[in-house]
């Protein structure tokens, strides 16, 4: 069974541990591989324990199932657009671990960034995602609109981005794709 819910303190390394997996799949072919081979539970553990201890929007999917303890399949995060006209909230991260995509988690997971951030008062909302990443048809699959494209640096390489904007934010809140 798996439930959706904000994150706790103690949620932090297994969403470290979901970020640093899925990092290194989906972006094996895209940045080197001594930057994913740093990749580190331990530092982006005591980020996100900062992130949760500071109120942030971060929402967990986990499994819970009798014969294991719970364990986190996937994460998103949320939070005010730093200034950028694309948005008035802006999902940062959105992240499933492999074997658990295709199941519909991506979607409540946005969902729940994206009802989160309607709570604020947030009208609109975007995603920037690596264009190279394999799942970048699933923004548009949940109505996201195509609003811009650029370039972030990842490893000292310059990576082509694309943003989805959802507007009004109820259009990403009624979709009942998955």
């Amino acid at each position: 069974m798996i439930i959706l819910r904000p994150a706790r303190m103690g949620d932090a390394p297994g969403i470290a541990a979901v970020h640093v997996a899925t990092w290194r799949n989906a972006y094996a072919a895209v940045l080197p591989d001594h930057f994913l081979a740093r990749l580190s539970t331990t530092r982006l553990t005591a980020q996100y324990e900062r992130s949760i201890r500071m109120g942030a929007c971060v929402q967990v999917a986990v499994e819970v199932a009798p014969t294991h303890a719970a364990l986190i399949v996937g994460f998103s995060t949320a939070r005010f657009s730093r200034g950028s006209s694309l948005g008035d909230g802006e999902v940062e991260t959105l992240y499933v671990l492999d074997d658990w995509q295709n199941r519909g988690l991506g979607g409540l997971l946005l969902r729940a960034s994206a009802k989160h951030l309607a709570g604020l008062g947030c009208r609109s909302a975007f995603a920037w995602v690596l264009r190279a990443n394999p799942s970048v048809f699933f923004y548009a699959r949940l109505g996201g609109r195509q609003v811009a494209s650029g370039t972030t640096c990842v490893a000292g390489q310059m990576i082509p981005q694309v943003a989805y904007a959802w507007e009004p934010i109820e259009t990403l809140l009624d979709v009942n794709a998955s």
